[in-house]
């Protein structure tokens, strides 16, 4: 019997995983799972659908309303996606070093993009979470998703990415390999993950620059004004949603380590991703290659 989808939301999740082969992973094996199988390209998409049903349930988001949102990767696609279909109206802030695919995949689906600086930190004027926070607070009956502090993102990924992984993995998992941007993908896998067994670890792969994986080796940080080409993961601050007390370790992947993996996932692999993936996937061969006995890890692509 063949299943017939209703709405392009429909498939979002139940992405597939594959084992890497072409990378040197030391005693360990490398596992990808491939979220660019989502309608919208990423693991986005998740949250986005979570987030505004989340906001339905709840009554604060009416129908025909307003959403407003700050993005500096994917979550802007995954609303922009989730609002098409629905029918609400979507306002983006994103800081001018998205790709300009990106710009035009969102006004293509509806978006409205307002760009704003990338090299200014937190509590600056130009910031641009601190613009479309304010930008929500002027436009009557806007709902501002708030990706950073709101727990749908987490829950997400709880209920979906994790359960996913786990039934692949078949409960054979040593430690997962994630990003922060919002810190939902982190919180939300190492809540489920830590659950079911205390041994595995969670580990950020984080870019140079990005004050994270200080914070998770050091527990302390300071953000001297660094940036990094790779889009939606690294800060400059800690997010709401970010758990660092799930968080056993961190690793540090510099924009050219990150390009040269993508490079080799594509030519050696088949697989064509993000500038995120190649930090992650970087990442993760990182701590691999530490290992001094055998361990499954798994990464998202």
């Amino acid at each position: 019997m063949t299943l017939v989808n209703r709405s392009i939301l429909d498939i979002i999740g139940n992405t597939p995983m594959l084992k890497l082969s072409a990378f040197d992973t030391g005693p360990c094996e490398l596992f990808v799972k491939l979220e660019n199988h989502n309608p919208g390209g990423s693991i986005k998409d998740r949250i986005g659908l979570s987030i505004i049903e989340e906001a339905e349930k709840s009554g604060v988001l009416k129908p025909g309303g307003t959403i407003i949102e700050a993005t500096a990767g994917n979550t802007g696609i995954g609303l922009a996606l989730v609002a098409a279909i629905k029918g609400y109206k979507l306002i983006l802030v994103i800081p001018d070093k998205m790709s300009r695919e990106k710009i035009l995949h969102l006004e293509g689906l509806g978006a409205e993009v307002k760009i704003t600086r990338s090299d200014v930190p937190k509590g600056h004027p130009e910031y641009y979470q601190d613009v479309a926070r304010k930008m929500a607070s002027k436009i009557k009956g806007s709902f501002f998703a708030d990706q950073f502090s709101n727990p749908a993102n987490p829950l997400a990924h709880k209920t979906s990415t994790a359960p996913e992984i786990w039934e692949q993995m078949d409960g054979k998992l040593d430690a997962l390999v994630a990003g922060v941007g919002s810190g939902g993908t982190v919180t939300g896998l190492a809540e489920f993950f830590k659950e079911k067994n205390q041994d595995i670890q969670m580990i950020v792969a984080d870019p140079e620059g990005s004050i994270v994986a200080d914070a998770v080796t050091k527990g302390n940080y300071k953000y001297e004004g660094g940036s990094w080409l790779v889009e939606g993961i690294g800060e400059d601050f800690i997010p709401t949603n970010l758990n660092l007390d799930l968080v056993d370790d961190a690793v540090t992947v510099s924009d050219k380590e990150a390009f040269e993996v993508l490079q080799k996932l594509l030519k050696e692999e088949g697989i064509l991703a993000g500038s995120s993936t190649g930090t992650l996937i970087s990442g993760a061969i990182k701590w691999c290659q530490k290992q001094d006995s055998h361990k499954s890890s798994a990464t998202k692509g």
